[in-house]
């Protein structure tokens, strides 16, 4: 069975780093469920070592005046588009970013990603889905079986040895099945509001009227809060191609560890969508992190120092594993 992680990040940090840091306000519930391997002392001492990196690379970034991110590379593919990535070189396992519908590699939790795989000397790569960002391609061609095309070549091409994947929303649904796919190259799972089946599920949960109205009108628009047009426009034919990349139907075959956080105010994908996924994954290890006043992006401060947490964790487990 997976276990149910409901974690309170709110915790101060260092007040002295002499010899032994003294750390207040720990929420020990916390700490104990979700790093169920690790002391509390250890937890305090990776937060003290992540803390020191950071604060290094704010240095940095504070002498220099950039922050230096990784350069923007083109990969080319025979009679496809061309997908725009970023690759930071490092050890094994890496960690491979995949965002969501209509989003691209520069977000928040993308670039967080990057700084925090630099600090720890693990390879990194963050990509544009075909018609997304600076990749080539119309965006309103692409399908559910376009983008995982693209996520497969990725990690075919673009990685060695196993990933962690971690998918943001719609990406959660491809690092899903790009794991099914590939179970060779995947090390480990994090899911992000993962939207599995999700426009699927939702046009057919509406009445058989509704469809019909929509099938004769070709389109199926849903509200947003993430798009400068205040919606998002999805096809019929774009519906009925994602029919077949569905995943919830029957169990999911992952065997590797899987970790998926989710909002519980988040108004686009629901959080028991994620819970589905949890029940359905074959693996022994599947936790679900749910964040009480977390929203779909799950961009604030907190939510990514979790998803950074979570990784850490794993690239810990996985290494110790070896």
């Amino acid at each position: 069975m997976p276990q149910l992680i409901i974690p309170c990040l709110d915790f101060t940090l260092i007040q002295s780093f002499k010899g032994v840091a003294q750390i207040t306000q720990i929420q020990p519930i916390f700490y104990t469920l979700f790093l169920k391997t690790h002391s509390i002392l250890n937890y305090c001492i990776k937060s003290l070592e992540f803390c020191h990196s950071q604060l290094a690379h704010i240095v940095c970034v504070c002498h220099t005046g950039v922050r230096q991110k990784s350069s923007v590379q083109y990969a080319t593919r025979p009679e496809l588009p061309k997908l725009a990535y970023c690759r930071v070189k490092g050890k094994s396992p890496g960690v491979v970013f995949l965002p969501g519908y209509g989003s691209n590699m520069n977000g928040q939790k993308a670039e967080a990603l990057e700084e925090f795989c630099k600090s720890l000397g693990h390879s990194y790569l963050r990509f544009d889905y075909t018609g997304h960002g600076l990749s080539e391609g119309v965006f309103t061609e692409g399908t559910i079986g376009t983008w995982k095309k693209d996520v497969l070549f990725v990690l075919d091409e673009l990685t060695e040895g196993p990933q962690i994947m971690v998918g943001s929303s719609m990406g959660g649904w491809l690092m899903l099945l790009a794991a099914i796919a590939r179970p060779e190259k995947t090390a480990a799972l994090v899911g992000i509001s993962t939207a599995a089946d999700h426009i699927v599920t939702a046009f057919k949960s509406m009445s058989l009227e509704v469809r019909k109205e929509i099938e004769e009108k070709g389109v199926l628009t849903v509200p947003t809060k993430h798009s400068e047009e205040g919606t998002y426009t999805f096809t019929i034919g774009f519906l009925k191609e994602a029919e077949n990349h569905c995943v919830l139907q029957s169990p999911i075959p992952i065997t590797c560890p899987v970790r998926l956080i989710h909002g519980l105010k988040d108004d686009d994908v629901p959080w028991h969508i994620s819970m589905q996924v949890a029940e359905r994954v074959l693996s022994p290890d599947v936790d679900v992190i749910l964040r009480r006043h977390g929203q779909h992006r799950m961009a604030e401060k907190d939510d990514i120092r979790l998803m950074v947490y979570t990784i850490d964790d794993l690239i810990d487990k996985l290494t110790t594993l070896v």
